[in-house]
């Protein structure tokens, strides 16, 4: 007992003095928020206003943007019925909004289709000029664009010289390119127009070999690589290097 009386000094002057301490820091705090207020309350207002308005910008513009793209796609599909049915002029007509869309997708789709009604309307040089507008939009997706370059390739393919042929479609027409089949079946008739058989041959040889090329293509190099005196067929499938056809001397003919 003796024990807890001399403890029982000690320990409540401490505990006033810790309640004591909490009551000042909290009027501390409390002055400090209340300077904080009256200095900056007018910003911090400001500053939680534009940021809810931001948010609530930002919500109303995805939902723009969402019913946006759902008018487009139906605009798209309403062309693409048109087509089908054989009413080009009722397709170009629901072309006409998304050609200048917002949305990159839908506006080089667009254009592409125009474009390709143009051709089948017998209009090449509307056609031509809108592939050419494709080409040059650097906003549009590169895939659009590479399609786009080569159906104007093949739509003016007759009035270009070889080399501009050659010039516009070589970086397309290498193995593993998504536009290697089209583009380098021209490139390859281009080396023929030039007389470089030594580069038409091969290409059309590696156009035989490659699985990814369409069908069509395929056997029309297969044909050429032959006329060539490449024979496709024995390629070495790793190193892609063309074996020459053997040739075999007809009856009454010597092997020179």
């Amino acid at each position: 007992m003796a024990r807890n009386k001399d403890q029982a000094p000690e320990e409540k002057p401490d505990h006033q003095e810790q309640v004591f301490l909490r009551e000042v820091d909290e009027a501390v705090r409390e002055d400090q928020l209340k300077n904080i207020a009256a200095r900056y309350g007018l910003w911090i207002f400001a500053a939680v206003v534009i940021g809810l308005a931001s948010l609530a910008g930002w919500i109303f513009y995805q939902n723009n943007q969402d019913e946006a793209s759902g008018l487009r796609s139906e605009e798209y599909v309403a062309a693409i019925d048109s087509i089908r049915q054989n009413n080009l002029d009722g397709a170009s007509k629901a072309l006409d909004p998304l050609t200048d869309a917002g949305q990159p997708g839908y506006r080089a789709a667009a254009q592409l289709l125009q474009a390709n009604i143009a051709l089948e309307k017998n209009d090449p040089k509307k056609a031509i000029a809108g592939y050419a507008k494709v080409v040059a939009d650097d906003s549009l997706p590169k895939p659009f664009r590479d399609l786009a370059l080569i159906r104007q390739t093949t739509a003016e393919f007759d009035s270009l010289k070889p080399q501009q042929v050659i010039d516009r479609l070589k970086p397309l027409a290498v193995p593993g390119n998504a536009w290697f089949g089209s583009a380098g079946e021209m490139v390859a008739i281009s080396y023929l127009n030039m007389n470089k058989s030594d580069l038409a041959g091969p290409l059309f040889a590696q156009l035989a070999k490659d699985d990814n090329v369409p069908a069509t293509i395929r056997s029309r190099a297969l044909q050429m690589a032959g006329v060539e005196g490449i024979d496709a067929v024995e390629m070495d499938g790793d190193d892609k290097k063309a074996v020459p056809l053997k040739v075999v001397p007809a009856e009454g003919e010597t092997k020179e």
